[in-house]
C-alpha cells in the first residue's frame, strides 16, 4: 500500500486531498469518526424538523454535502481496516 492514499470523493489528475496509510490507528478512527459524526448530527437535525424544503435541488445539494464526509470517513475506515488486517494474528 503506497505511503499516501487520495480520497476517493475528489476526482482529479492531481490529488490533493489524501490519506497518509501509515499514520496510526487512532489516529484514523478519530478521522473517520468526526467525519461520520458530522453528517449524522445533520441528518437528525433535518430528521427532528417539521417542515424539510421537498424542493429537489435543495434536496440534492443536502445528499451531496452528507455524502462528501461520509465517502472521505469510508475511506479512512478502509485504510485502518487494511493496517489491521496486515498486523499478525
Amino acid at each position: 500500500m503506497n505511503r499516501y492514499m487520495p480520497i476517493t470523493g475528489h476526482d482529479c489528475t492531481i490529488p490533493s486531498l489524501l490519506i497518509d496509510t501509515q499514520a496510526p490507528a487512532d489516529v484514523l478512527y478519530e478521522a473517520a469518526a468526526y467525519r461520520i459524526r458530522a453528517v449524522t448530527q445533520l441528518l437528525e437535525s433535518f430528521a427532528a424538523r417539521p417542515n424539510i424544503p421537498g424542493d429537489a435541488v435543495v434536496l440534492q445539494e443536502l445528499a451531496l454535502i452528507c455524502a462528501i464526509p461520509l465517502r472521505d470517513g469510508c475511506d479512512v475506515l478502509d485504510v485502518l481496516g487494511r493496517q489491521l488486517q496486515a498486523q499478525p494474528r
